[in-house]
C-alpha cells in the first residue's frame, strides 16, 4: 500500500507512534506528547532548510513558505518574530496545540477519523483509519536501528524525537537482536542543529515530568 509510506512528515509519524494503532489511545502524557510533536514540527522545517537554530535562537532561513498548511503556519510564526527566541520557548509555545493540530492534519490526509468517546463528557477522539498505516512509523524507526541499513536524516530525526519524548520502550519492544543501534546513537548522526533541537525537546519533556511529580 502506498499509504504505508506515510505522509512524509515527521510530526505525523510521531503522532501515530504515540497512539495505539487500533484504538488511538495515547501512550504518552499530554505534556510529553505535545512537546515531542512541537519538536517534530520544528524539525520538519529544519529538514527542509526553512529554519535554523543558532546561539541566539530559532531563525527563519528564507521567506518562501512551505506548501503544507500547518508547516506554513509554524514557519510564518518564526518569520514574523522580530526577536530571536530560544528553541525551548518555541517548544513550550507550540506544545499547547501541537497534538490537536497534527491530528487534524492527519485527518485531512485520511489517516485518522473522529470517533465518539465511550463517555459523553470526553468528546470525540481521533482513531487511525488503518492499523497497518498507523504502525508503519514504528517499523521505520526499527529500520533506523538496524546497523545493516543506511540511516536517513528523517529516519534519524524520528528516532531521536521518539526517544526524547518517551517512546523508546514502545519502539524497543519490537526491536530484533540485530537492532543494536540505539535511538540516541541514530540521532547522533544528524547535523548539529537537529541534534540540538532533539536535546532541547528531551530536556523540556524531562522538566515537565519532574514538575508533574513534584
Amino acid at each position: 500500500m502506498a499509504r504505508l509510506s506515510g505522509t512524509g512528515r515527521l510530526a505525523d509519524d510521531l503522532w501515530l507512534m504515540a497512539h495505539h494503532e487500533l484504538s488511538g489511545k495515547p501512550y504518552l502524557a499530554p505534556r510529553a506528547a505535545g512537546l515531542g510533536l512541537a519538536g517534530a514540527l520544528l524539525a520538519e522545517l529544519m529538514l527542509a532548510g526553512m529554519i535554523g537554530i543558532w546561539p541566539g535562537g530559532v531563525v527563519a532561513a528564507g521567506r518562501t513558505p512551505p506548501a503544507d498548511g500547518l508547516a506554513r503556519f509554524v514557519f510564518d510564526l518564526v518569520l514574523s518574530e522580530h526577536e530571536q527566541y530560544p528553541a525551548r520557548d518555541w517548544l513550550l509555545f507550540l506544545a499547547r496545540t501541537a497534538a490537536g493540530d497534527v491530528a487534524r492534519r492527519l485527518g485531512q490526509s485520511g489517516y485518522l477519523t473522529q470517533a465518539a468517546a465511550r463517555r459523553p463528557w470526553h468528546g470525540e477522539r481521533w482513531v487511525p483509519v488503518d492499523p497497518d498505516c498507523a504502525f508503519a512509523p514504528v517499523s521505520r524507526v526499527l529500520a533506523v536501528l538496524d546497523p545493516a541499513r543506511p540511516v536517513t536524516a528523517p529516519g534519524a530525526a524520528l528516532a531521536g524525537l521518539a526517544g526524547a519524548c518517551g517512546l523508546g520502550p514502545r519502539v524497543l519492544m519490537y526491536a530484533s537482536p540485530k537492532a543494536r543501534r540505539g535511538l540516541e546513537e541514530a540521532a547522533g548522526q544528524l547535523q548539529p542543529g537537529l541534534r540540538d533541537l532533539i536535546a532541547h525537546t528531551r530536556a523540556a519533556v524531562d522538566s515537565a515530568v519532574l514538575s508533574h511529580r513534584a
